[in-house]
């Protein structure tokens, strides 16, 4: 008996080809054990160190849930892309926070308290929230950037006091939604901020910038968003943590939250001279510029329109394309196969007597033959006999 299945392996084989050939993603996470991973940190840690480009991330597919854990990327480990489905539903949370006592019974400190610390160059994430649930007891991080060229798209990042630490390098954030109250976008390094939602949950200060004096940019936000928890909330745009802080605001939507007086000199008047703050066709009620404090400038449109991403971020296009071509992921085919169910075949005879043949040990049965496999072929499936 000769099974006509030929037609239905190749068809398995090419939804196995097509599987492997769009999927995007090197590993995959879920909470319930659907991935080849529980933890977003052991798929980090599985991804090669030292990949050479931007073209060939090492992506990992985040599946929606609670993920409580800790998130360390080492600066060896380049290229790593987070990929999350629904970022209100890819969580990574946890909470500590600067008092809390170490493992020498001293307070761990700020710089110790990140959910996610991000120390490799050209890591991204798209769709995923970071959160630090410590809640107002202090500084208490969310995300900690050391790493250059590092990009986030359609996350959110959910904390109180010092949410963001960009500490040195580029990084970009495209359609993001920031909350805090104090000092909630910090750190010395050059970011620039798309189209983001800016949502202070209480009186403080947004950004606090120590960028160095060399350095011409610090925090730039491009077409953003400010508001506030309640209407009585109110808040400065910024206050420079070191004496050469740099933050800009460009055609920004700002409500009431915003004080008329706009930024803070945090110590004290010798910092006004040096502090680089400004602002340039802002809107909404906290955009009035009669208020402002004397030592921000108001740019000039020309000024403003050379402040690019090209600009401030130099020779990195943070909207390139992060994949050049879709991975082959051949390590991934026993977990395909595994999930494709095996054909059902129809128990369906061809008998050749039915198309003429004759079992006399003389008659030539060729054309018979042939017909009832003709017949089974047409049918995708059966025996003939």
């Amino acid at each position: 008996m000769i099974r006509a299945t030929i037609q239905s392996c190749l068809s398995c084989l090419a939804a196995i080809m097509c599987a492997v050939t769009v999927m995007a993603s090197d590993a995959t996470v879920a909470p319930n054990g659907e991935g080849q991973y529980k933890s977003i940190q052991d798929a980090i840690m599985a991804a090669p160190q030292g990949l050479p480009s931007p073209e060939r991330p090492w992506v990992i597919h985040v599946k929606p849930g609670v993920y409580k854990e800790l998130i360390y990327v080492q600066r060896e480990r380049r290229y790593i892309k987070l990929e999350g489905e629904d970022a209100a539903k890819t969580i990574i949370t946890f909470n500590l926070n600067a008092n809390l006592p170490g493992l020498d019974g001293k307070p761990i400190g700020t710089f110790r308290t990140p959910t996610a610390q991000i120390d490799g160059d050209g890591f991204g994430a798209e769709n995923i929230t970071f959160e630090n649930s410590a809640g107002p007891v202090g500084q208490a991080l969310a995300l900690r950037v050391d790493g250059d060229r590092v990009s986030f798209k359609n996350c959110r990042f959910l904390g109180w006091q010092d949410t963001i630490l960009l500490n040195r390098g580029r990084q970009y954030f495209e359609d993001c939604y920031i909350t805090g109250h104090v000092d909630f976008i910090f750190g010395g390094a050059t970011a620039f901020f798309e189209r983001c939602h800016i949502h202070c949950l209480g009186d403080g200060y947004i950004t606090a910038a120590s960028t160095p004096a060399e350095q011409p940019f610090g925090f730039v936000f491009s077409h953003c968003k400010i508001t506030g928890e309640t209407p009585a909330v109110k808040t400065y745009l910024g206050r420079p943590w070191r004496g050469y802080g740099a933050a800009i605001f460009l055609n920004t939507e700002m409500s009431e939250v915003v004080r008329p007086a706009g930024w803070h000199n945090w110590t004290g008047p010798e910092r006004e001279k040096t502090a680089r703050y400004a602002e340039f066709n802002n809107s909404g009620p906290g955009a009035q510029t009669q208020g402002r404090v004397a030592w921000a400038r108001h740019l000039a449109a020309a000024e403003a329109g050379a402040i690019t991403t090209e600009k401030v971020l130099g020779d990195w296009n943070p909207r390139a394309a992060a994949r050049a071509e879709a991975a082959p992921a051949w390590s991934q085919v026993p977990a395909i196969l595994s999930r494709i169910k095996a054909p059902a075949f129809p128990n369906r005879d061809f008998k050749i007597t039915d198309y003429g043949a004759v079992a006399d040990g003389r008659t030539d049965n060729t054309e018979a033959i042939r017909k009832a496999i003709e017949a089974c072929n047409a049918a995708a499936a059966g025996a003939w006999s």
